[in-house]
């Protein structure tokens, strides 16, 4: 064993539980521990490197850091005797969003050296100087990728003043009759007790399954009595599900004993008898699967190599890997990250686990190289290669992607399309200095709004940049002979749905600036420019209105048929002012809103305060004083309805991102949500009520610079406009936060199913489950 001088002359210091080691997986590509070669782990900084001739992603570090010492680390499975007596034990039951803990000396041995790189890469003494507390640190150290994921997969229910300083009602014990039926109907499971006053009501129906009526939160609307609690998940722990009503949340109730004895309920001798939301939402999601089979229950084809790449699902990642998938088959996305890693990593100079381009050329390369795709034949043949048959695991990525956003930093389902917009968002961002590298431009195009009074007929037009357009699935019910829980819909074609992109939006209630008084409006979008690659959500989520006042998305399942090859959009193209038409005048977006006075002066009559009445006027879209009054009467109690009114041109919200994407995943723009969010104190039913009373807002164009307003460099105005459907995001399930995502691929002449790691060939794309469609312009 050799003694290298670069041992006593390196300054060496044992990870700290803060520190980011990376030890299982190289940072630059997929290959792992398990390798024959294993990876070498810096011990200066803890970066991972793989020992592949071709890449020497370890010997780089090296190169550009001047770090010599590194720990080589093999990992082996270890083979287990089993006994003639030995009963092997089922698996313990996930039954909690939570890391079960694994001890990996348990199933593997580990293998290490050390090597300096400085002098050649030769093995050295490993027991002087720092080494041995360094090396016993770093192989005890929780790795980074482990530290996320646990991170991510902890549920945070945290505290809330509603739930935690609670002003119970005298305490009157129940009748334990009283606890076994829903004060409003027969129900008798998925009960919901008010803390405040003890009143007993039914849940909303959940996951497509567990039956309610939603009497819960009826009480809440009539008293605004915020926590409730369901009865049947009370264990003598002293845990049960505690929902609040203003959070929009489960909440942690730290005096759930002294809330529920008040009432009766002895937490000691309380027994759960009901799933709580999160493992209900877990075992839901773990339903959902697409067919994997043809019609004739043949298993598909199973597609190996270049391009035919799996993701392994992280839990609940389908979101990520199918939009992965989908936007790394595209030319822009293979030409800027593929055939130009070697030449990044050699003059990145951050930390790979860190750099957003060095994770998108990993991804790249674990995708369209092949490395980590092979047959089980070749598996079979090879137990070394046993890693590369389930595809990658970009934990890295999302680690760094998802960091500091309150929804993919969790291992929460998620919507693909928020994700789609979040990825090249951080794309752009990264390319900025760069925008000639940025492969996003090929999404982004120029639409026209065109805003017309019906009275004056003078018109406003505006332009907008965009990255997708969103268009609703016409709902046509049929008569559901089967008595199945789910309703079913008329198929439709995609040129219908398409329709309704160029379609008249009519206005109810416009306050046209040049009428000076509420009217009716027609609003229209068109294209100014057509996009190189256009992304077309479908709105298969509408908002209804129940009996109980209660807005309640709902999935539409009507199967979209797409009866041609090819799509033209030519009858979408914008044509701008023309000559017999008056431009409506500019609006001072500083000054308070013009209010019917007559509707005011009524309000003021009734004794209300001026600030009330202007609030509840914007509220209604302006309208009367009847429907103005009505909504004063419905928000007596908000915190903020004395506040002040404040110019919708400075209003900021604070909402949650889980907030905003249950109303943006219902149509509304991103801007105009949050904009609603901000007017009505982050409340979501009330943002709602804003965003139907403001059809005619033009938030968009208030946060727009005047570049993005303007611009048209994105793409072109050529016809014909014709597109061929290139991927498909196909989505299983009620709710776009749970359910499953998968993705279709039009690749080498055939269809490509990937779903999480499985990739095979697919006769056609599902159309009754597609949500978002990729099509790419053809010349």
């Amino acid at each position: 064993m050799t003694t290298c001088p670069h041992v006593q002359n390196t300054v060496l210091k044992p990870p700290s539980v803060h520190t980011k080691v990376y030890k299982e997986e190289c940072t630059q590509c997929f290959d792992t521990q398990d390798l024959p070669l294993g990876i070498d782990v810096c011990l200066t900084c803890f970066n991972a490197g793989c020992l592949d001739p071709t890449r020497q992603h370890a010997f780089l570090h090296y190169q550009k850091t001047a770090h010599p010492l590194v720990l080589n680390i093999r990992r082996l499975v270890k083979d287990k005797p089993k006994r003639s007596d030995e009963i092997e034990e089922p698996p313990q039951k996930i039954s909690k969003l939570a890391i079960v803990p694994e001890f990996d000396e348990d199933k593997h041995e580990f293998i290490t050296h050390v090597k300096c790189y400085a002098c050649g890469g030769i093995e050295v003494e490993r027991t002087i100087g720092q080494l041995p507390n360094v090396i016993d640190s770093l192989m005890a150290s929780t790795s980074a990728v482990k530290q996320s994921e646990i991170q991510a997969w902890e549920e945070k229910i945290i505290e809330c003043d509603h739930v935690k300083i609670l002003e119970q009602q005298e305490a009157k014990p129940l009748e334990s009759q009283a606890l076994s039926q829903c004060n409003d109907c027969e129900l008798k499971e998925n009960l919901w007790m008010c803390l405040i006053c003890g009143n007993l009501g039914c849940g909303r129906q959940q996951y497509g399954g567990l039956p309610g009526n939603g009497h819960a939160q009826a009480h809440f609307a009539k008293t605004q009595h915020p926590a409730s609690c369901k009865l049947g998940t009370i264990t003598p722990e002293g845990t049960a599900d505690v929902y609040c009503y203003l959070c929009h949340e489960i909440r942690l109730d730290p005096y759930i004993g002294k809330h529920l004895a008040n009432f009766g309920i002895q937490v000691e001798t309380s027994q759960k008898t009901e799933k709580s939301i999160t493992e209900m939402q877990l075992e839901h999601n773990l339903k959902f699967d697409f067919s994997m089979t043809t019609d004739d229950g043949k298993e598909l084809e199973a597609l190996h190599g270049p391009g035919y790449t799996g993701i392994k699902n992280l839990g609940n990642s389908c979101y990520m890997a199918s939009v992965l998938q989908s936007v790394f088959s595209l030319e822009a996305f293979q030409h800027r990250y593929y055939p130009n890693a070697l030449e990044h990593n050699a003059i990145c100079d951050k930390e790979a686990g860190r750099c957003l381009n060095c994770q998108l050329f990993k991804i790249a390369d674990g995708l369209l190289s092949g490395r980590y795709s092979n047959s089980a034949e070749t598996i079979e043949a090879s137990g070394e290669e046993k890693h590369l048959r389930d595809g990658i695991a970009p934990s890295m990525l999302k680690a760094l992607i998802g960091e500091g956003h309150q929804e993919f930093s969790t291992m929460r389902q998620q919507d693909a399309l928020e994700f789609f917009q979040h990825l090249i968002t951080m794309i752009e961002r990264n390319e900025h200095a760069n925008p000639r590298n940025d492969p996003t431009g090929i999404f982004k195009f120029t639409v026209q709004e065109r805003l017309q009074c019906l009275e004056c007929k003078r018109v406003r037009y505006s332009q907008l940049t965009e990255s997708h357009i969103g268009i609703p699935v016409p709902a046509r019910k049929i008569t559901n002979t089967e008595k199945s829980e789910e309703d079913l819909y008329e198929p439709v074609n995609l040129e219908e749905c398409l329709q309704y992109f160029g379609a008249d939006d009519m206005i109810e209630h416009y306050s046209c600036p040049c009428c000076n008084k509420t009217t009716q409006a027609l609003k229209n979008r068109r294209f100014v420019t057509y996009p190189e690659v256009l992304v077309i959500q479908l709105r298969r989520f509408e908002t209804q209105r129940s009996e109980f006042e209660n807005y309640i998305p709902k999935k539409i399942s009507a199967p979209v048929i797409i009866s041609e090859d090819i799509v033209n959009f030519d009858s979408y193209l914008a044509h701008g002012k023309q000559p017999d038409e008056e431009l409506l005048p500019e609006e001072n977006k500083n000054t308070e809103p013009q209010f019917d006075q007559n509707a005011l002066n009524q309000l003021l009559s009734m004794g209300f305060p001026e600030v009330r009445c202007k609030k509840a006027l914007t509220a209604t879209g302006n309208s009367d004083a009847e429907t103005a009054m009505n909504w004063l009467f419905e928000h007596m109690d908000d915190p903020d309805i004395d506040v002040p009114y404040t110019s919708t041109s400075s209003a900021v919200s604070n909402a949650s991102e889980e907030v905003i994407a249950s109303l943006t995943v219902m149509g509304f723009p991103r801007a105009r949500v949050k904009k609603a969010l901000a007017e009505t104190n982050n409340n979501a039913e009330r943002a709602i009520e804003w965003l139907f009373s403001h059809p005619n807002d033009d938030v968009d164009k208030q946060n727009s610079t005047n570049t993005e307003a303007t611009n048209t460099n994105f793409g072109d105005s050529s016809l014909p406009a014709n597109y061929e459907i290139s991927c498909v995001i196909s989505h299983k399930g009620t709710s776009v936060h749970s359910g499953h995502y998968v993705a279709h691929v039009r690749k080498d002449g055939q269809w490509v199913l990937y779903n999480d790691n499985r990739v095979v060939s697919a006769p056609y794309p599902p159309q009754e489950e597609a949500y978002i469609y990729i099509l790419k312009r053809t010349r």
